[in-house]
């Protein structure tokens, strides 16, 4: 912890708590998308890995993709390229993240679905 965030603390009882309510809905959020969530990760690391997700969602919809279709759920995705990676079973935040944003760049090699 760093001096702003003591600070911070001393100043606001409930600033611990506000945090923890907000990296569980950040959870959430991310489980809802399919996203395997340990619970050990740290709130800044589950806001970028949810930013990731995020960017990938955005590049899928401009290639015309459908999120609806393209999920980790789905079990007959239209298009495997259009769907986030899934995490692997002990892979680290930071490492899943980069992996995202590298599916996020190969979709612009990907060509377009048609509209």
């Amino acid at each position: 912890m760093d001096n702003y965030e003591d600070l911070e603390r001393s100043l606001d009882p409930h600033r611990a708590q506000e945090q923890d309510a907000a990296a569980a809905e950040v959870g959430a959020r991310l489980r809802q998308r399919g996203i395997a969530v340990t619970g050990a990760e740290r709130p800044d690391d589950l806001v970028d890995l949810l930013s990731a997700v995020e960017r990938f969602e955005a590049a899928v919809e401009a290639h015309g993709g459908d999120l609806m279709v393209d999920d980790l759920r789905s079990s007959q995705p239209d298009d495997p390229h259009y769907v986030v990676p899934r995490r692997a079973l002990g892979e680290g935040t930071r490492a899943y993240i980069a992996r995202i944003d590298a599916a996020t760049a190969g979709l612009r090699r990907h060509p377009r679905r048609p509209d």
